[in-house]
C-alpha cells in the first residue's frame, strides 16, 4: 500500500515554476520511473489511471467535483481478508494497471479519515502544492514558509507600507 510520502509526491506532480504550472507526470519515462519505484509496472494504462487519480485527488482538496473520475478508478475494487500467519491481512484486488491509482485513493482516504481537515492546497493563490498539515495547533498554511510563506507575508507588509497604514 502507497505511504503518505507517495500521496504527496503524486499530489504536487503540478508545481508552479517561474508563473507557469508543470506537470512532473507528463513525460511517460518519469512517470513509469515514479510507478516502478512504488511497485507497479509502467506502460500506458498504469499512466492513465494514475493521472486521472492524481487529477481527481486535487480536485477533491481544492473543493472541485471529483466523485465521478473517482468512483471509475475504484470501480469492482475490492479488500478481500486472508489469513496470514499474524492474523488477517487485507489483500487489495484490482486490476494491476490500475492498482497503483486505486493505491492512491485508499491513501488519500486513509490521511482524511486519520489525519481531518490536515491535507490541503497551499494558501498562496500562485501555487498548486499541497501540504499535510502536522502542527499541534493544525495552523499551517503554506506548503514552505521560506517559499510561498514568506513571499505572501512580505507582499501584504508592502501593500500595508503603500497604502500608508502603520499598524502590523
Amino acid at each position: 500500500m502507497l505511504e503518505e510520502k507517495a500521496l504527496m509526491e503524486a499530489l504536487n506532480s503540478t508545481p508552479v515554476a517561474d508563473g507557469r504550472r508543470r506537470d512532473l507526470w507528463r513525460d511517460d519515462r518519469e512517470l513509469d520511473d515514479w510507478a516502478r519505484e512504488h511497485g507497479g509496472c509502467g506502460g500506458d494504462a498504469e499512466r492513465r489511471w494514475l493521472r486521472t487519480a492524481r487529477d481527481a485527488l486535487q480536485a477533491a482538496e481544492t473543493g472541485a467535483s471529483a466523485q465521478p473520475r473517482l468512483r471509475r478508478i475504484l470501480a469492482g475494487v475490492r479488500k478481500v481478508p486472508r489469513p496470514g500467519p499474524s492474523g488477517v491481512d487485507w489483500e487489495l484486488e484490482t486490476p494491476p494497471d490500475r492498482r497503483l491509482a486505486v493505491e492512491l485513493v485508499l491513501a488519500w482516504a486513509d490521511v482524511n479519515e486519520r489525519l481531518p481537515g490536515r491535507l490541503r492546497p497551499c494558501e498562496n493563490p500562485e501555487c498548486r502544492l499541497f501540504l499535510l498539515d502536522r502542527s499541534r495547533a493544525n495552523a499551517a498554511r503554506w506548503c514552505s514558509m521560506k517559499t510561498c510563506g514568506n513571499r505572501l507575508k512580505a507582499r501584504r507588509h508592502q501593500a500595508r507600507v503603500r497604502g500608508g497604514s502603520g499598524g502590523g
